[in-house]
């Protein structure tokens, strides 16, 4: 039996090649979180006093100098600071203008109807911005739902050396990646400004608006109020956070047939219709212009929109 060598040649370039996609993999990944880590630390080492840092750290996440959203509507204030997307107004305003440019050219070639235009384009302006802070403030959730355990461990570990509650948050802040480390480095920075610790935690549970954060930040009011073990109240923390994230995780696998049957239901009839227009323009011919089609693809899409939202509703299981 003879042996080919090209074939040799072969595996071992691809192997080559795989192994060196691997080490370029893991050099950016590790300098990724390198740098994640080192983001707040880099602002605190860039020669800015305590106060004007607190008061950038907070400009950063979309809230004033003294903690308040800078948003009027109550719920988009929160959404941003929720999102952690570093807010600055002027690109964001850019974006929101090239959104709905992009947006109403689009409906223009696809409908050729100057009356959808203008509603297209704010959609896409304002819808789309939206929509991307939502899936990011869901994104951080999950990432300070799963980094939150380990926090407590830190901040445990801490205590048990002997170290202040103050100095234990400030670690967790210099040591852990984002999200965790930031919210828990400005509230160290608050603490060492002149704020009380049940203050600066209840400041950031306010920027997270989270339950399992909530439940840290309620664990520390309590016992500064009544005293207690802070040591095994937090370890209780740490277990129950992490019997939640276990049932989150076991609802997310039970719902994920509904959630992608509401996806491929939703987009659908999006997809073959811009098939449709792309491929056949003419498919539909004059009736595409009558007011009883626009009527009716109204109807229909207000019913679909009807049937997403009870679609949800079924799959949206919260603890």
């Amino acid at each position: 039996m003879s042996f080919d060598a090209s074939i040799a040649l072969q595996i071992l370039i691809f192997a080559s090649v795989f192994s060196a996609c691997q080490a370029i993999y893991g050099l950016v990944s590790v300098g990724r979180a390198k740098q994640v880590v080192n983001r707040r630390l880099t602002l605190a080492r860039s020669g800015l006093v305590l106060g004007d840092l607190i008061v950038e750290l907070r400009k950063q996440r979309g809230l004033t100098k003294d903690g308040v959203g800078r948003f009027a509507w109550r719920w988009l204030a929160d959404l941003v600071v929720r999102s952690g997307v570093p807010f600055q107004p002027r690109r964001w305003l850019l974006t929101m203008a090239g959104l709905a440019l992009s947006g109403a050219m689009i409906a223009l070639i696809l409908t050729h109807n100057w009356m959808i235009v203008p509603i297209a384009g704010l959609g896409a302006g304002t819808l789309g911005p939206v929509m991307f802070l939502k899936f990011r403030a869901a994104r951080r959730a999950k990432a300070l739902s799963r980094q939150l355990p380990e926090a407590l461990d830190v901040i445990v570990r801490s205590l048990e050396a002997g170290h202040p509650v103050p100095t234990a948050i400030a670690l967790v802040g210099a040591e852990m990646a984002d999200p965790i480390g930031s919210e828990f480095g400005m509230a160290a920075d608050e603490i060492a400004y002149g704020a009380q610790l049940s203050q600066a935690v209840a400041n950031m549970a306010a920027r997270c608006r989270h339950a399992d954060v909530d439940l840290f930040a309620a664990t520390i009011r309590l016992q500064d109020r009544s005293g207690g073990n802070l040591t095994g109240l937090l370890k209780m923390n740490a277990h129950a956070v992490r019997e939640r994230q276990k049932l989150r995780m076991k609802i997310h696998a039970a719902s994920s047939e509904g959630r992608a049957s509401a996806m491929i239901l939703t987009s659908a009839p999006f997809c073959v219709l811009t098939l449709l227009q792309v491929t056949n323009p003419h498919f539909y011919g004059d009736v595409i212009h009558e007011h009883a089609i626009h009527v009716g693809l109204t109807v229909l899409g207000v019913w679909m929109l009807i049937g997403n939202i009870i679609m949800r509703r079924m799959i949206d299981m919260r603890i």
